[in-house]
């Protein structure tokens, strides 16, 4: 079977899961199923049609699992927000078009990835202006004591979404071009000219944590930068020495900044009595509701999300808990099934990279790969208090135009290099120098 007819195939349980889905929410509010949830799952199955004949058209060699297990997770994300609240569902709708819309005309301008390797110094100054923008004046909006989102009349989106790109292109490009003065002796070059994006690196997600109060994004983009590190030089004593500067300026700021402190605090002790009808109750209730939900949850439709009177008991059920949800509703193997979905998507991303012929697209399929995996995990060890919450989203699950557009963004990206990868791989096999 070709490439492309096993994603064609890969795509019909996701119209499935739609179809299902829905269903199963309208019979635990109304018990009165209808044509709507045939509909539902037949216009989602169409846009994905759409996309991946384009898709066979512009990229016949890509990687055949990426974009369906890209379906599969934002189908499961619309069907959860839909059962939180219809009509931030018909808007994720809208988004997840734009989305595949972004992602073909990303595939389309973007014919071959290796000229964004000599921009990489305008790609990294248009990305410091997006996580800059947010402090701007009249432009950035503070959610929960962080400055993540930006507005332009009535468009408002957080530009670290996108800015996480612009750094990951950066960063690979960089390190191709001083990997080898960096791998050169058996000691590693610590000179100030070729560890400079290191210590800028560390500076810029320092500079996040205090100025932007963005806890999540800057533990995303120094992972990242140690991941490219660690694949660009083999050498652990370089990685090591960059994580030890990232946890001694984060242990140096969660003493000194009051809102880094906060979150550690609540991180500890949500259930201290002095915090958990405060700013530990969005913690605390979500632990409550995991265990709720045991080993096979209490079925879609059932989680308990709002009193008679109207309050909250999830706050921000759609975003920041919605992993809670997941975990309340589909219990503990639910919650395993969609952690394994985001790792077969992370291992199709890292299987690009392997197959990739030239150093800057095994660092960009693995930069790129590996801040994605970070973002699940940050928000996931957030919600179980692996690590501190905080405010990133659940890659294409959580309701958030910014999020499900960025990761399009970075699905094209991982497809194109695929393509790139796997023609020239089978070009090698047929004997073609």
């Amino acid at each position: 079977m070709s490439p492309r007819a096993r994603e064609l195939f890969g795509l019909i349980p996701v119209s499935l899961l739609v179809t299902g889905g829905f269903t199963a929410v309208l019979i635990t509010r109304t018990e009165d199923v209808n044509n709507v949830t045939i509909t539902y799952g037949a216009i989602f199955l169409g846009c994905c049609l759409a996309a991946h004949l384009f898709i066979r058209a512009r990229l016949p060699d890509a990687d055949p699992y990426l974009f369906p297990l890209a379906a599969l997770l934002a189908a499961f994300g619309l069907v959860m927000i839909y059962r939180i609240d219809e009509a931030k569902a018909g808007e994720q709708a809208v988004v997840f078009g734009l989305g595949l819309g972004l992602l073909v005309a990303t595939v389309l301008f973007l014919r071959d990835h290796r000229p964004l390797e000599r921009y990489r110094y305008t790609i990294a100054l248009a990305g410091i202006a997006l996580l800059l923008s947010p402090r701007l004046p009249g432009l950035g909006e503070q959610v929960n004591g962080a400055y993540l989102g930006v507005s332009l009349g009535p468009i408002s989106f957080q530009p670290a979404e996108f800015g996480k790109l612009a750094i990951v292109i950066f960063l690979a490009s960089y390190l191709e071009e001083t990997r080898e003065v960096l791998v050169r002796g058996r000691l590693p070059r610590v000179s100030l000219k070729h560890l400079g994006p290191l210590l800028v690196v560390w500076g810029a997600a320092m500079f996040m944590l205090v100025f932007i109060r963005d806890l999540g994004s800057s533990l995303m983009f120094f992972g990242a930068f140690l991941a490219l590190l660690y694949v660009a030089t083999a050498r652990v004593s370089l990685t090591v020495a960059g994580f030890g500067m990232f946890a001694a300026g984060a242990w140096f700021f969660a003493r000194t900044v009051g809102h880094v402190q906060d979150r550690v605090d609540v991180w500890l002790d949500p259930f201290d009595p002095a915090r958990v009808d405060a700013e530990g109750y969005q913690i605390a209730q979500s632990l409550f509701a995991q265990a709720d939900g045991g080993l096979f949850g209490q079925g879609f439709g059932q989680a308990l999300l709002e009193l008679p009177s109207g309050a909250s008991i999830l706050p921000a059920a759609e975003t920041d808990l919605i992993y809670a949800i997941v975990v309340n509703e589909l219990g503990l193997f639910g919650a395993c099934a969609l952690i394994l979905t985001y790792l077969l998507f992370a291992a199709r991303g890292f299987r690009t990279a392997t197959l990739s012929s030239d150093g800057f697209s095994k660092l960009l399929a693995t930069g790129l790969t590996a801040v994605f995996a970070l973002q699940v995990f940050v928000i996931v060890g957030g919600v179980t208090r692996v690590i501190p919450l905080t405010g990133v989203t659940l890659p294409f699950i959580s309701f958030g135009g910014s999020s499900l557009i960025a990761n399009f963004v970075l699905l094209a990206l991982l497809l194109i290099l695929s393509d790139r990868a796997r023609r020239d791989r089978g070009l090698l096999k047929g004997g073609v120098v």
